[in-house]
Formats: structure tokens, sequence, C-alpha cells
């Protein structure tokens, strides 16, 4: 009989399996008996709390959008202006979860995989609205509407690209806190070249 409290321990230690799993052998290549093997754990265990390796997949990409919006949620105070707010979203997309080397892959596994899984594509979608969300929601403070809109767009694809290019070159915290400086830089040139 499964311990009282165990439910989300487990679960935390299969998303954590599947991370190494895909990070080591891709997402097509991870299989139910990788995960299990990873995290110490019988394969039957995986159905019980996720319904198959699907809905464990989907339960690690959602751990990673959560991740990612917790490390933004616990730096803003009451008294965050707007510039600093957009920082702080560059930031948290640069933040050491989204940098280790086993979430990089697993975040390029994704990716690639959500241009030909519906589920995964809807999480890929919801990821990318609330990054443009955050964004404009904060540019609409300093700037008119229309030119916020741009702004996002503008700033999501520069924060996506730097992280890309940061990621696929394998580089090291040094080139990841480069692009970090670039996306701030760019961002504060949109704002002066915007803003009111």
């Amino acid at each position: 009989m499964p311990k009282i409290g165990m439910k989300p321990v487990r679960r935390q230690q299969l998303i954590d399996a599947t991370i190494e799993s895909v990070a080591e052998l891709g997402l097509q290549a991870t299989t139910i008996n990788s995960i299990s093997k990873k995290a110490g754990l019988s394969s039957g265990i995986i159905s019980h709390y996720f319904a198959g390796k699907q809905g464990l997949i989907e339960a690690m990409v959602r751990y990673l959008l959560t991740s990612l919006k917790h490390e933004l949620l616990e730096r803003i105070t009451p008294t965050t202006t707007p510039e600093q707010r957009l920082m702080l979203i560059i930031e948290a997309n640069f933040a050491w979860l989204q940098l280790r080397s086993d979430t990089t892959k697993t975040w390029l596994s994704f990716w690639a995989q959500s241009m030909h899984d519906v589920e995964l594509h809807r999480l890929q979608n919801v990821n990318s609205r609330r990054l443009f969300s955050n964004l404009a929601c904060s540019f609409k403070q300093l700037m008119s509407n229309d030119d916020a809109r741009l702004a996002a767009e503008l700033s999501a694809a520069t924060i996506d690209g730097l992280w890309l290019r940061a990621a696929l070159n394998k580089s090291n915290q040094d080139q990841f806190t480069h692009c970090e400086h670039l996306a701030k830089h760019y961002v504060s040139s949109l704002i002066k070249h915007y803003g009111a």
C-alpha cells in the first residue's frame, strides 16, 4: 500500500526522470522503461499516475512552463515598474532551470515534437501566448497599444531566438548571460524608440 503523501513525490520523480531521459535519448526514443529505470520505479507507476507516456510527457512540459511562470512571479513586487517587469521577464527566461543542459535538450525535443503532436502544440501555443501577453502588458504602460503589441512581438522573438541560439551552440552560463544582456538591451532600445 502506498504511503500517504507520496503521490507528489513520485510524480516529481517521474517528471525529473523524464527530463533526464529526453535529454539523453530525445523525446521519440524515450520510453516508459527508460523513464522508470532513471526514476528507480516500476513502469506500472507511470500508468498509475499519468495514464501512460503521453500523459507524463505533457506533465513534464507543464512542469517546465509552470517553473518559468513561478520564476517571474517570485521576482515581481507591488512596486515593480513596467521597465523592471520587462527585465524580469527576460531574466525568468534565462533562469538557471531554463539553461541546464538537460532542460535545454528537453525544450528542443519538445519544440520539434510539438509540430507533430496536437496536445504538445497546444502547450507550445500557451507558452508563446503567455510570453507575448506578459511583455505586452508592460509595454502598454509605456507606449500606445499598437506599438506595445509590436514591441512585445519583437521582444518575444528576440528572447526566443537568443535562447535558441545559445542552446543550439551548447553555450555555457557566460554565453547565456550575454544573451540575456542582449535581450535587455534590445527591449530598452524599444522603450526608447516607442515610449511616450
